[in-house]
């Protein structure tokens, strides 16, 4: 769950943000998936002189960073069927499959 307090956001322990079908995986993905996402904010943290606006400037970011959310990324895709993905369209069109599948009528 998400929300706001006053201009505060506030998080649950649980998924806050599904924008996206995802589907459903092992735990040894999703083990995986949490350790590159920490290994995100671990080098996120190696950088505390620069903003996150500096950190995400795509011709500032540092190649340590970039280099974990490209193993991040990979990691989703390769959760979907169809990996490894040609481009970003097919990308696309395994995802709205996903979600035509999940928002039909059964």
């Amino acid at each position: 769950m998400g929300g706001r307090l006053k201009t505060d956001y506030r998080y649950s322990a649980q998924l806050c943000y599904n924008t996206f079908p995802f589907p459903k995986i092992t735990d040894t993905q999703r083990e995986a998936l949490a350790e590159a996402a920490e290994e995100v904010l671990i080098t996120r943290a190696g950088h505390p002189e620069k903003t996150l606006a500096e950190m995400y400037d795509p011709d500032k970011m540092p190649d340590d960073l970039r280099e974990a959310h490209r193993v991040l990324d990979d990691l989703v895709d390769s959760c979907y069927p169809g990996y490894p993905f040609a481009n970003d369209e097919a990308r696309l069109e395994c995802l709205f499959k996903l979600y035509e599948k999940m928002t039909s009528k059964k």
